[in-house]
């Protein structure tokens, strides 16, 4: 059986323990709790052992989790220190940064993608708003922008289309005919949130904003405490706690871009085009979906 260990992961788990958590181990590595909870998955996947149990409100490694950790933290001096005896030729930083619903989904697989095809480049995440993601890319701060929207600008190279599905409380129940449908959306602006009301509009559904959030994980709660329904990108990974709707109109998709800046070396926009077009039309490891990603240079 064909069974690898990737870097990322393996750095998520230990800040875990370093940490003592995952929400802290996540703003240590500047990704989402979900990101960081994605590798451990992985982890368990590819050890075929539970490597975190839960503890009341908490959790704690497993006896495999406590073997791991020891030899993990072998495994990364080892990787470290084989990367700095190269650092004369190191090409640099490479900063990818997304909202959170993408970090939570597509980001872990695509740094174990970045590892093997650019393996001189350093890999480091930050989450922020789209707002500011792209205010970053126009003042020059990012380097590559992934970004919703039709490509119809010289810096932008299609990388395929995000496929959105509503999502419910396993005992939500529709309102009766003619009563607003209760929506939980993302706080404007958002995608997301434009495109869950555009549909619904078309086919003259009446709607309510029934709550907001400016995070995944709180849209999640809301959802999962029954307050309505919610247009998500899951690449068909239906989020714990919730069950996806099929008898909601189907949102047409969003179409996705790779922006690059003027001085961007090609090579690097080239692996990152193409790691995102696999990511998007295959079936994605553990499961993981893009909302808006983002890639920038470090200094």
């Amino acid at each position: 059986m064909n069974r690898t260990l990737d870097i990322a992961p393996l750095r998520s788990f230990v800040a875990v323990a370093d940490a003592g958590g995952f929400q802290r181990a996540a703003d240590a590595l500047h990704l989402s709790q979900g990101a960081v909870s994605q590798h451990v998955r992985r982890l368990e996947s590819a050890i075929g052992r539970p490597l975190v149990e839960r503890r009341g409100r908490g959790s704690r490694f497993t006896a495999d989790g406590e073997k791991l950790l020891s030899l993990a933290r072998g495994l990364l001096a080892l990787h470290d220190e084989v990367l700095q005896s190269f650092g004369d030729e190191a090409r640099g930083t490479v900063v990818i940064g997304s909202t959170e619903h993408a970090a939570a989904q597509l980001l872990p697989s695509l740094a174990s993608t970045l590892d093997g095809s650019a393996p001189r480049y350093s890999v480091r995440f930050r989450i922020d708003r789209a707002s500011k993601l792209r205010e970053s890319f126009a003042t020059g701060r990012v380097d590559l922008a992934l970004l919703l929207g039709p490509a119809d600008d010289p810096r932008a190279t299609p990388v395929g289309d995000l496929n959105l599905a509503w999502y419910s409380a396993p005992g939500w129940r529709p309102p009766r005919a003619r009563e607003p449908l209760p929506i939980v959306a993302f706080d404007n602006p958002c995608a997301l949130r434009d495109r869950a009301l555009a549909t619904l509009s078309h086919h003259s559904i009446p709607v309510a904003i029934a709550a907001e959030a400016n995070q995944l994980a709180g849209v999640q709660a809301a959802v999962s405490a029954g307050a309505g329904v919610a247009l998500l990108a899951t690449l068909g990974q239906t989020p714990e706690g919730l069950v996806a709707r099929d008898d909601l109109p189907r949102p047409n998709p969003l179409p996705l871009a790779l922006w690059t800046r003027q001085g961007v070396a090609p090579a690097v926009s080239e692996r990152v085009s193409a790691a995102l077009r696999r990511l998007l039309t295959a079936p994605v490891l553990a499961g993981v979906p893009p909302h808006e990603l983002v890639l920038a240079r470090g200094a």
